[in-house]
């Protein structure tokens, strides 16, 4: 049960490309066959074949299963006497039915060097097994079960998002083929078979939007460039790696666009996330506690900022003229200067301040713009000359 978002962020993705695995075109790597519903050529019992052939171990190399999409509880439907999802017929003693999915992956699974899960519906059920579907839907590992072991001894690895990253994935399958071939160990993966070194951190970690949460500053609407806690972002409980990977190509990304994160990598998505665009229960708190501290930090920050986007020139010799012909940049003040001692005092401690002494490299005064002497003539120029 799928709407085939998973296969089409796959095709974009590039590093490496869906192209690239199927002309053997990463260096190491076996070419990849793919039999695929949408993008294979074949079709009907010619497209079929080979994953009869598989399920009966007739296949002549090894393989690896890639689902996408929820599995629909089928004794469900036989009860009306039909089927949730299908994919080719099956032979039976009044003749043939369709081949639920959920029947084809479990005569397949057992002699495939690995399976994957694509996709939030297919790692973690998604929205098509939310509270109160009908067709009991669930995800892959809930149907294959904790015990499934693959004929190499893998669980069932899991690459959420709804839709997933294309470069996750295809990284994934690159990683697991090095595995096969002998190239390198097996990647890390945690406890749920997520690739460890993709979701091992949270959304808001690489979020660039996170120093506004830390100096407590929350947009209050969308299209605000402030965090977007307050509005509805689950970000840092989330585990996903959009905002430093982007969508695709490495642009874009849910924060990068403007939108919140609804957890949608996540086990619990869509109702432990639900309402959407609603505050989470816990930005309360941390939100709060943020806005507390982060109000002296950006303070600080601001004397700091206001110091170090001066010149040392400026300060010591220009009596803290700013020479720029762009705005009336303010002169430092009392507070600036107190701060900015003590600063000084801590940032030099224990080590030699740079420079030989005040003045020593610069004129006491600044010196007159001396013009070339083809220029020195009054400037007489008005729109339209040509020189």
């Amino acid at each position: 049960m799928s709407c085939d978002g998973c296969s089409i962020a796959v095709t974009g993705a590039t590093n490496p490309s869906v192209e690239d695995l199927l002309t053997g075109g990463v260096s190491g790597l076996p070419t990849v066959v793919l039999h695929h519903p949408v993008l294979s050529v074949e079709n009907g019992t010619e497209f079929i074949r080979p994953f009869k052939e598989a399920a009966d171990g007739e296949l002549d190399a090894p393989y690896v299963v890639i689902y996408e999409g929820s599995i629909a509880d089928e004794r469900i439907a036989a009860e009306f006497g039909g089927y949730w999802s299908a994919m080719g017929d099956q032979a039976i003693e009044s003749g043939e039915r369709p081949f639920p999915t959920s029947e084809r992956l479990a005569t397949m699974a057992s002699n495939a060097a690995a399976v994957i899960a694509i996709g939030t519906c297919a790692t973690w059920g998604g929205i098509p097994s939310s509270i109160g579907n009908p067709t009991g839907a669930m995800s892959v590992m809930d149907f294959l079960g904790a015990d499934y072991r693959s004929a190499l001894g893998l669980p069932v690895i899991n690459i959420p998002g709804c839709a997933p990253i294309g470069d996750n994935f295809t990284e994934t399958v690159s990683a697991i083929l090095m595995f096969l071939q002998g190239m390198g160990p097996l990647p890390e993966f945690d406890e749920l078979g997520r690739p460890a070194w993709l979701f091992g951190e949270t959304v808001h970690r690489a979020c660039t939007r996170a120093g506004y949460y830390e100096e407590g500053v929350f947009a209050e609407n969308y299209g605000d460039k402030e965090c977007l806690v307050e509005i509805g972002c689950w970000g840092p409980v989330v585990n996903c790696n959009i905002v430093s990977r982007g969508a695709q190509s490495h642009m874009g990304g849910c924060m990068a666009a403007g939108g919140v994160c609804i957890g949608c990598t996540m086990p619990g998505f869509p109702d432990k996330f639900s309402p959407f665009y609603k505050a989470p229960p816990g930005s309360g708190i941390s939100g709060t506690a943020s806005k507390a501290v982060g109000f002296g930090i950006r303070r600080l920050r601001s004397l700091s900022n206001r110091a170090v986007s001066r010149e040392t020139r400026w300060d010591r010799v220009e009596g803290g003229r700013v020479p720029s012909g762009w705005g009336n940049i303010q002169k430092p003040d009392i507070v600036d200067n107190v701060v900015h001692f003590f600063y000084e005092k801590i940032q030099f401690a224990g080590s030699r301040r740079p420079g030989r002494g005040d003045h020593r490299n610069w004129a006491t005064d600044v010196p007159e713009h001396v013009m070339p002497p083809e220029q020195e003539q009054e400037d007489t120029y008005q729109p339209g000359d040509t020189r």
